[in-house]
């Protein structure tokens, strides 16, 4: 721990000797020598305890002046720190391309000059686990039948086969098999249902994340015209994703290349 270059004793020890001067009488040269100090140094903790001041004045390490909370305080939050950076590191992707597909939905803003009379839009999302092969939509709601359009949408554009669905437990993905529009289409295109815990959905870490993405790079910096327009830029910029934009995860290549290296290895 880094703590100041003059700092000997911490807010324990001071307030260790202002009890022992008053309750052991301790005399100020026995315990300069016991703490490795000099006299006027005790002369000043003694001084500053009699205001129930044992902080160390001069040390500019927050973390050093909240020792009086206790070391082990102190150690939950370093263990913390060590367990998130952990988590962090257990990034994971796929053997190829297809093994899982990510799929979420977000409600969009409402567009400039409408109200609370128009309908929202829904933006759903596909990204692909092994090389974050975008797809995405906007659909009027979040209904299981908009989810069936979008993967149809998705199966149509998709160049490779789908094995695994994976994605949250909302409506539009999940429900009885006899009848759930996007249950059935899993089923009838060979594709396995994967889900996130209950009430974990930040487990579907990658969809969420690539919807961060759309909104911080296409939707606010953008202004659009009509929704027409929106779907418009949309498509662009999921060509922007795919074509240009390089990911560090990917080795920096873009969702195109990384498709291409593994299909056609020798061409890149």
């Amino acid at each position: 721990m880094i703590v100041h270059k003059r700092t000997r004793l911490t807010p324990i020890q001071r307030e260790e000797i202002y009890q022992r001067y008053h309750n052991e009488s301790k005399k100020v040269s026995d315990l300069a020598n016991e703490y490795h100090v000099s006299r006027p140094t005790i002369d000043k903790i003694l001084a500053r305890g009699r205001q129930q001041d044992f902080s160390i004045h001069k040390s500019t390490n927050k973390r050093f002046r909240c020792l009086q909370y206790g070391i082990r305080r102190l150690s939950k939050i370093e263990k913390e720190l060590e367990e998130r950076l952990k988590r962090q590191a257990k990034r994971y992707n796929k053997d190829y391309p297809g093994q899982m597909i990510h799929f979420d939905s977000k409600r969009l803003p409402m567009l400039k000059g409408q109200t609370s009379q128009n309908r929202p839009e829904y933006l759903f999302v596909a990204i692909d686990d092994f090389s974050r092969d975008l797809y995405a939509a906007i659909l009027p709601d979040k209904s299981q039948w908009s989810a069936k359009k979008f993967l149809e949408q998705v199966l149509k554009e998709c160049p490779y086969t789908i094995e695994i669905a994976y994605s949250d437990n909302g409506k539009e993905f999940r429900g009885d098999p006899s009848h759930h529009a996007f249950v059935k289409l899993c089923q009838e295109n060979s594709i396995e249902q994967r889900f996130t815990k209950v009430r974990k959905p930040k487990t579907n870490g990658k969809a969420e994340r690539v919807i961060k993405t759309i909104m911080e790079i296409w939707h606010e910096k953008t202004v659009f015209a009509s929704p027409a327009h929106r779907k418009t830029e949309l498509i662009r910029f999921v060509n922007f994703y795919t074509t240009v934009k390089p990911h560090a995860c990917i080795g920096n290549m873009t969702p195109m290349e990384k498709l291409i290296s593994y299909f056609y290895p020798d061409t890149l």
